[in-house]
C-alpha cells in the first residue's frame, strides 16, 4: 500500500492573518513539503497541474525534476496531467527524461481538468474533450511502447518514422493512473489499457466514486488484466489533524469556511458527514479512512490533501509530522494485514521491470520448447516441420 499526498498548488490567504502568499513563497513552499513528506516516511507526492489563477503548477515537469535531484526515496507523481491539451509527444519525452533523472521514481496522473477555458488557451475546443483524451493517449501509449512511429489522427499534425527521446527507463514507460470525478469513459479507459484509475475522491459522497471503480475494476477482469479484485485503484482524501479532535476542528474551521473550492458552502459537520474529509485526530483519521476498503475494496494508493486553502507552511509541516508518524504506520499495516496475497500492491517501477522481464523469460521458454518440439518433429517426420514453422510465423 503507499500512502501519500497531492497538492493543487493554490494561493490562498490565510483567513486568520488576511495575508496572502506570493507566487514564488508558494512554489517553495510545495517544495519544502514534498521533501518533508519524504523525510516522515511517504510513499508518493503528487501535483495537480493549472494554468489559472489562483494556482500555480503550470508545469509539473519542471517541479519534480527539481524534486528528483533532492529526493532519494519518494515516487514523484502528478495529480492531473491534462491528456486533452498537452502534446502527447511532450508528455512522452518530459516523463521520460524525469523518469531518468529519478531512477524510476515517476509515475503520472492523467485527466480532462476541470476549469472548460483551458481548451482554448491550447487551441483546442473543449466539446472535443473526449476524443481528445482517447486519441492522445493512444499516440502517447505508442511513443512510449514502438521505438518507431508513424501516425495520424484528428486533432495534431501526422507523425512520420518518429522516435520521441530518450526512451523509457529499462524500457518500461511511467505507471499511467487515469483520474475521473464524473466521467465512466475514462474509466473503460483506464481498464482497456490495464492502467491504473484514480477516484479524486474529495467533494463527493463516496457512492459516486464506487459506482466509477465498479466500473473500472468489472472492465479490468473483461478486457483480461486480473481479475476485478486485482485492478489497480488510487483514492484521494482530505485531512487536517490536531493531537485533539476539538483542536483540530476549532483551527480548521475558518479555512474551510473560505476555501476557494468549497467555502460558504455546506458546513464543515455536513461536508465531513457525506464526504472523505476528516477533521479531528489521528485515530479518527485512522478510523475514517479503514472505511474506504469498505466502498471500494483493497486498493493500492491513498493520497491525502493538506496543503490548501490558504494553511501556513508550519501548520502543514506538522500535518505530515503526524500523518508520517501516527496515521500512515497504523493504516499501512491494517490495510495490507487485510489484501490478499494475489491482490498487488503500489506499483513501482522495480517491481514493473521485474515482472516485465519475468514475462519475457516465460515467453523465450515457450519459444525455446516450440524450437526443441520442431527438432523432434523434424528427425521423427522429415518433410512436414518446414510447413508446420511456416505457418506458426504468419
Amino acid at each position: 500500500m503507499q500512502f501519500g499526498i497531492f497538492t493543487v498548488g493554490d494561493v490562498t490567504a490565510d483567513p486568520t492573518t488576511g495575508r496572502t502568499p506570493t507566487e514564488h513563497e508558494r512554489i517553495k513552499a510545495m517544495m519544502t513539503i514534498a521533501k518533508h513528506a519524504e523525510d516522515v516516511g511517504l510513499d508518493v507526492f503528487a501535483t495537480g497541474e493549472h494554468h489559472n489563477e489562483p494556482f500555480v503548477p503550470s508545469s509539473p515537469a519542471a517541479m519534480l525534476g527539481y524534486l528528483a535531484g533532492v529526493t532519494e526515496r519518494i515516487i514523484l507523481s502528478t495529480s492531473t496531467t491534462l491528456i486533452t491539451t498537452n502534446d502527447p509527444v511532450r508528455i512522452a519525452e518530459e516523463f521520460a527524461m524525469l523518469q531518468h533523472l529519478a531512477d524510476g521514481r515517476v509515475d503520472l496522473m492523467l485527466g480532462r481538468g476541470n476549469t472548460p477555458p483551458v481548451y482554448p488557451w491550447f487551441g483546442q475546443d473543449g466539446r472535443n474533450a473526449l476524443p481528445l483524451t482517447i486519441e492522445n493517449y493512444e499516440l502517447l501509449r505508442r511513443l512510449w511502447d514502438e521505438h518507431t512511429v508513424t501516425w495520424s489522427g484528428r486533432f495534431r499534425a501526422p507523425l512520420q518514422g518518429f522516435t520521441s527521446t530518450p526512451r523509457p527507463l529499462d524500457g518500461v514507460a511511467p505507471f499511467v493512473w487515469h483520474g475521473s470525478i464524473r466521467t465512466p469513459q475514462v474509466a473503460e479507459l483506464a481498464a482497456f489499457y490495464g492502467d491504473g484509475f484514480f477516484a479524486n475522491h474529495i467533494f463527493w459522497p463516496r457512492q459516486h466514486f464506487a459506482r466509477l471503480v465498479g466500473l473500472y475494476r468489472e472492465r479490468y477482469e473483461h478486457y483480461g488484466h486480473g481479475r476485478a479484485d486485482q485492478a489497480i485503484v488510487g483514492l484521494g482524501g482530505q485531512v487536517f489533524l490536531r493531537p485533539r479532535s476539538q483542536d483540530a476542528v476549532a483551527e480548521f474551521r475558518p479555512y474551510f469556511d473560505n476555501a476557494p473550492v468549497y467555502g460558504h458552502g455546506p458546513s464543515l459537520e455536513e461536508f465531513t458527514s457525506q464526504t472523505p474529509l476528516t477533521v479531528g485526530s489521528p485515530q479518527e483519521v485512522i478510523d475514517k479512512t479503514l472505511t474506504f476498503r469498505e466502498t471500494f475494496g483493497d486498493y493500492q494508493r491513498q493520497l491525502f490533501l493538506l496543503d490548501h486553502a490558504g494553511l501556513p507552511l508550519r501548520t502543514v509541516l506538522e500535518q505530515l509530522d503526524l500523518l508520517g508518524g501516527e496515521v500512515v504506520p497504523v493504516l499501512r499495516r491494517e490495510l495490507d494485514a487485510m489484501r490478499p496475497a494475489d491482490v498487488p500492491g503500489g506499483p513501482t517501477h522495480g517491481a514493473r521491470v521485474a515482472a516485465r522481464y519475468a514475462a519475457a523469460s516465460v515467453v523465450g521458454e515457450a519459444v525455446s520448447d516450440d524450437v526443441a518440439a520442431q527438432e523432434r518433429n523434424e528427425h521423427d517426420t522429415p518433410g512436414l516441420v518446414d510447413d508446420a514453422y511456416v505457418v506458426g510465423q504468419r
